[in-house]
């Protein structure tokens, strides 16, 4: 096998990746335009961040984000004001305050999750027991070269964890 039939392989593998990563942002989208008249994109994003990794500081926020900590601050506020989270004192250093989830705020990303969940779920069903046992595995290698860990956002917000 040479130099150029490996690229063509290699191509016909990213556009595979590439057509079912349509099928994961088309699951997301539709999950999201549940809610979006409640929450913005980066705010639900917030919301993911503190249900998965537990409370978060605003410079946490920020750097996940990628925005001004001055951003997170006013992401905070909203969020606060619309009872999807609250502000606590950190328990490691009383100058820090971090965001955590409410009941509501944690009801909100049940929903969300549910609703993605489901909707993968169907479409998982529909496949061989064979072929969803390699999709498992073929996407535990895809998030661990990305870096992502079981219990990390992604996994989490895809509902695949």
């Amino acid at each position: 096998m040479g130099a150029e039939d490996e690229s063509t392989d290699g191509e016909a593998d990213l556009d595979t990746v590439v057509r079912a990563s349509r099928v994961f942002v088309a699951v997301v989208a539709k999950s999201i335009a549940e809610v979006d008249d409640l929450v913005t994109p980066p705010q639900w994003r917030v919301l993911v961040l503190i249900a998965t990794r537990g409370p978060q500081t605003l410079g946490a926020v920020a750097m996940d984000l990628g925005v001004h900590p001055s951003n997170a601050t006013r992401t905070g506020d909203r969020l606060e004001a619309a009872g999807l989270v609250r502000r606590v004192d950190d328990p490691d250093d009383r100058r820090f305050l971090r965001l955590v989830l409410t009941d509501d705020g944690r009801a909100l990303v049940d929903r969300v999750m549910s609703h993605r969940r489901q909707s993968l779920g169907e479409v998982v069903s529909r496949m061989s027991p064979d072929d969803r046992q390699m999709l498992e595995s073929a996407l535990a290698a895809f998030a661990e070269a990305a870096g992502e860990t079981p219990d990390d956002t992604m996994n989490a917000a895809l509902g695949l964890g």
